[in-house]
């Protein structure tokens, strides 16, 4: 596939101050990251207390904005659920990339069956604490005791889910065209795909260039358009049937490239970067980050 020259040059300000660049290929759109970490040496780079997906802290001022936000978040989240099940009322989905677990436990509490994917040792002790899991010996497991695995390949292939979620995933997937074939086969005749992940077309991403938090290299190994998503999914024979917005994304995000340009967050700066994100976006609709909703054709 051919590639034009590299479009930016971004630091690993989370962990390794390494540089990598950014390589926007054309028949995709996507910007891909360069040199890409091997596979046995991806954990090193999430290996860091800065890594709040992976904590529950609220130390800081960006902790407790995240904190926050994720609150509100899961909310949404489980309100976008109800819309797209209707009435269905048992609802099994599976969480890629579950983190501490609240999304998760928020879907238990709606009585709905819970399968969660979480690579991280520590964020999935938090989720297994939230959700109630007890070690094997200490519990007889029946179909519907939540669970979380280490890894998608440890679901057998037969399981079938109504609701397969993947917030602010993607990006994070070595091995991206595999991948999207597993999340197919495991994805209900009739059931949908939920991809969150952010936008470099938006405001903000173009707004602090190579300081954009988003691109957050080289953890993010993939940075998608919505040309990059309809292309990769239709490969797949699946097709986006809605594109919603993350309006909150803007904020917490400028708020940490604010962090990485100047070395202060500077929170009404970044309030006014991410605001102005937004509405520029109701425009182009290119907004920090995107939802897509993705069924089978």
């Amino acid at each position: 596939m051919k590639n034009e020259l590299p479009i930016l040059e971004c630091i690993d300000h989370t962990v390794s101050r390494e540089t990598f660049k950014l390589i926007h290929e054309v028949e995709t759109d996507m910007l891909v990251t360069n040199p890409q970490p091997k596979i046995e040496e991806l954990e090193k780079y999430y290996e860091s207390n800065d890594y709040i997906s992976h904590t529950d802290s609220d130390k800081t001022l960006l902790d407790r904005v995240y904190q926050s936000a994720k609150k509100y978040t899961v909310k949404r989240k489980i309100k976008l659920l109800k819309k797209i099940i209707k009435n269905k009322k048992e609802l099994q989905i599976l969480d890629i990339g579950a983190g501490t677990g609240d999304f998760l436990n928020a879907c238990k509490n709606e009585n709905w069956k819970v399968v969660g994917v979480e690579p991280n040792k520590k964020a999935r002790v938090l989720a297994k604490s939230k959700l109630g899991i007890l070690k094997p010996n200490t519990l007889t497991y029946n179909d519907f005791d939540p669970k979380i695995y280490d890894s998608l390949n440890d679901i057998e292939t037969n399981t079938k889910f109504d609701i397969i979620t993947l917030w602010h995933v993607l990006e994070h997937v070595p091995d991206l065209e595999n991948y999207i074939k597993k999340l197919q086969n495991l994805l209900m005749e009739h059931g949908t795909l939920i991809i969150a992940v952010p936008n470099y077309k938006s405001y903000d991403a173009k707004h602090y260039g190579k300081f954009w938090a988003a691109y957050d290299v080289p953890r993010h190994l993939w940075h998608f358009s919505k040309k990059t998503i309809t292309y990769l999914f239709n490969k797949e024979n699946m097709v986006v049937t809605k594109t919603l917005p993350m309006k909150l994304d803007s904020y917490y995000v400028s708020l940490l490239s604010e962090k990485y340009k100047t070395g202060k967050s500077n929170p009404v700066k970044a309030f006014f970067i991410g605001l102005l994100s937004n509405l520029k976006a109701i425009r182009t609709k290119e907004y920090s980050s995107l939802i897509y909703l993705i069924k089978n054709k």
